[in-house]
């Protein structure tokens, strides 16, 4: 197994389909030490806190004091190393992805070689800037190398592990997204992410897309055993592509590379920047929202703050409830509801096993366009394609109430808005019904074969009053508050919206 081979598979997210532009955004724990390799030989910081100009190397600042967690001391080069897949010396899953205050969440940890490890817990805010508090930490645990993961086809399940730790969530939590940070005694570190929830009504709930987290997890990336509905390797260590991927996924398994899904940052951005400014939020995952878990006439407004590809039948039925019903929806990503999947039990639970054929077998593919209704009839406009390099977004109908405030004018440019992917109008495609419908931005950009192709930012009033708002690109919700790419006018702009759902002033 050659060194190259192994960096590779180290960086956790150079496998996927579908790069992020904008990496995992600032983790506080993770300043100033946690790196990755991009498979140039190059090591890219986690977190910069500027965009560098051409040719210069990315300033990493100094990592901020910080209490040190049990084993943190014995971390090499000042700092704690990120845990990998083919070694696996420290990866672990909660078991779930989210809890009420009171409910205990379960952690199933291996670590190899066997030794002491501890467990530090934060919450994602805004927390006048440093990006997450931390909550608790967990005694000394005792660390064992779990047993290998089990195999059924392409699926990898690791729901056979033993208990680690159990954590009582306590009851005066706030709800939130929390982060559970793994430290070994000789300095490796892993994550867990998971929810807090609770049934209280607020004027936003936030829905975090923990179904297209699952669909990219490729663990375990060893070269042997990990799959995702993307990629699987073949036996001489080979990543395939998807027609040899894995059709179901479980979620009873550790996220790879640094335990941090991809694009989770896109969901962290919009809750620092939603806390700072007072918004009254709740949280949700996907598969709350799939499950009927989720009372949506408690909340004004629902918001999908990152990508989230990969949508159930039941999701998009309570979504499209919701709306007519009179609950605004805010889609702050590009490519949403482009798969349907199906939920189904596991030994561990209900809904731990996501399943995507795509284009295998017979009949029709699974893109929802595909099927009845096509994306357009809820986001108002749908996925167009990769954006390989960034573009400017580019201001349309600049007199609408979206941009009031914000200094934009008709045909400003907002550099690099457009990345990532982007969705536009297709005008074959039925739209939903509405009132009232406008386009906020028309943004050209280059796609990867070099053709002309444009972007679209949506906005329509359904019958019921409800406003549902489709960005039309993944660099939305970094816009907000990801440092080197916040920008004010669309800061202010995401303001107006959640303001006027909100029935602020």
């Amino acid at each position: 197994m050659g060194t190259e081979q192994i960096r590779r598979w180290e960086s956790g997210a150079l496998a996927h389909a579908v790069s992020d532009p904008f990496g995992q955004g600032p983790l506080p724990w993770l300043r100033g030490s946690e790196c990755y390799f991009d498979g140039t030989g190059r090591i890219i910081p986690w977190y910069a806190e500027h965009v560098p100009a051409a040719g210069r190397t990315p300033r990493i600042p100094a990592p901020r004091a910080r209490s040190q967690a049990p084993g943190r001391a014995g971390a090499e080069g000042g700092g704690p190393r990120t845990a990998d897949d083919v070694r696996c010396q420290i990866k672990g899953f909660a078991s779930t992805s989210a809890v009420a205050p009171g409910e205990a969440m379960d952690f199933r940890i291996t670590v190899d070689p066997p030794q002491q490890f501890g467990v530090d817990v934060y919450r994602i805010g805004h927390y006048a800037g440093d990006g997450a508090a931390k909550m608790t930490s967990s005694p000394r645990l005792s660390g064992i190398v779990q047993p290998a993961p089990l195999t059924v086809g392409r699926t990898v399940s690791c729901h056979h592990w033993w208990l680690s730790w159990r954590l009582q969530i306590p009851g005066y939590w706030s709800p939130g997204a929390y982060v559970a940070v793994l430290t070994t005694a000789d300095g490796y570190r892993s994550h867990i992410p998971f929810l807090v929830r609770d049934a209280h009504p607020a004027d936003l709930l936030l829905v975090l897309p923990d179904i297209t987290w699952q669909a990219y997890n490729l663990y375990p990336e060893d070269g042997r055993t990990g799959a995702s509905l993307y990629h699987a390797w073949d036996e001489h260590g080979r990543l395939l592509g998807e027609e040899a991927a894995a059709t179901t996924v479980s979620f009873d398994r550790p996220f790879a590379g640094a335990g941090l899904p991809l694009h989770v940052g896109h969901a962290y951005d919009f809750i620092r920047w939603a806390e700072r400014y007072g918004y009254d939020l709740a949280y949700a995952d996907t598969r709350d929202l799939h499950a009927g878990r989720v009372d949506c006439s408690r909340y004004r407004g629902l918001v999908f703050p990152g990508h989230d590809e990969y949508w159930s039948a039941p999701m998009r039925r309570a979504a499209e409830a919701a709306r007519d019903a009179g609950t605004s929806l805010v889609f702050l990503s590009a490519n949403t509801m482009y798969w349907q999947v199906e939920l189904a039990p596991s030994p561990a639970g209900q809904d731990h096993l996501l399943s995507c054929r795509k284009h295998r077998g017979p009949g029709r593919s699974a893109l929802w366009r595909d099927l009845a209704p096509p994306e357009q009839q809820l986001l108002g406009i749908q996925y167009a394609g990769r954006v390989p390099e960034p573009a400017p977004l580019v201001v349309r109908n600049a007199g609408h109430w979206l941009w009031d405030a914000t200094g934009a004018a008709e045909g400003d440019e907002l550099p690099g808005l457009v990345a990532g992917e982007a969705d536009r109008y297709f005008p074959r495609t039925a739209l939903p019904a509405h009132t009232r419908r406008i386009l906020l931005a028309h943004s050209p950009y280059t796609d990867g074969e070099g053709a002309l192709r444009h972007q679209e930012t949506s906005l329509y009033r359904a019958p019921s009053g409800a406003l549902v708002f489709a960005s039309g690109t993944f660099a939305w919700s970094p816009a907000l508050d990801r440092p080197g790419h916040t920008d004010v006018r669309i800061q202010r702009a995401t303001a107006n919206l959640l303001d006027r759902i909100c029935k602020r002033g």
